[in-house]
C-alpha cells in the first residue's frame, strides 16, 4: 500500500496542493489526485496582503485529477490530504467525498489538512473533540462541529495532522509523512 489521496476541486490552493504532492513523491509514495470528476482543475493562489483584511486570490497552476470521488475505494489508500483554497467549501457536500473522509477517520489512517481543508471533515462529522490548526477564519467551521482550534503551525492529534496555511507546510507535512511511513511499514 503506497497510494495517498490528495483532495482537490476548482479553486484549490496551489501551494497547499503542490507542496505535499511533491513531498509524497520524494518519500516514495504515489500521490493520487481525487476530485468530483476526472479532469483538469484550475488552482488559485491565496494571500492576505499587508493592510488587507480579506484574502486576495489570483490564478495559479492547474492539476489533473486521477480519479473521481465516486470511483474511489478508500480502503486502497494509505492516507489522505485535504488541501485548502475555496474548493473545500463546495466539495464538502459531495456524498462520495463524505464517504471517503469518514473511512479515513474511522480506520485511523494518516490524515492531513491545511487552511480551508478543515471544512470537509467538519461537514462529514469527523472532528468532535479533535484538536486542529486551520486558518483563523475557518475556526468557526471547526468549533461548530465540536473540534478544538489550536493556533499553531503543526497540530498532531493521533492520526490527524494539521497546519494553518501554506506558511506552515515546512512544519506539519513532515509529521504527516512520518505517520504515512509508519503506516506503510505496518501494511501487509
Amino acid at each position: 500500500m503506497n497510494q495517498v489521496l490528495i483532495i482537490v476541486g476548482d479553486a484549490t490552493e496551489t501551494v497547499d496542493t503542490l507542496y505535499p504532492y511533491y513531498r509524497l513523491q520524494e518519500d516514495g509514495f504515489e500521490p493520487v489526485v481525487a476530485a468530483p470528476e476526472k479532469r483538469r482543475y484550475p488552482m488559485v493562489l491565496h494571500e492576505v496582503k499587508p493592510g488587507w483584511t480579506i484574502t486576495k486570490e489570483w490564478e495559479g497552476y492547474t492539476i489533473e485529477a486521477d480519479v473521481a470521488f465516486r470511483d474511489v475505494d478508500p480502503a486502497a489508500y494509505l492516507g489522505i490530504f485535504f488541501s485548502g483554497g475555496r474548493a473545500p467549501e463546495y466539495l464538502r457536500y459531495d456524498a462520495d467525498l463524505v464517504r471517503i473522509t469518514r473511512h479515513f477517520f474511522e480506520a485511523g489512517k494518516p490524515i492531513a489538512s491545511v487552511c480551508h481543508g478543515v471544512e470537509i471533515p467538519a461537514y462529514a462529522g469527523c472532528l468532535k473533540g479533535r484538536r486542529m490548526a486551520t486558518v483563523p477564519k475557518c475556526r468557526f467551521d471547526l468549533e461548530v462541529c465540536g473540534g478544538i482550534f489550536v493556533d499553531e503551525p503543526c497540530v498532531v492529534d493521533g492520526n490527524l495532522v494539521s497546519g494553518r496555511t501554506y506558511h506552515d507546510h515546512g512544519r506539519y507535512v513532515g509529521e504527516w509523512i512520518r505517520l504515512l511511513k509508519e503506516a506503510r511499514a505496518k501494511a501487509p
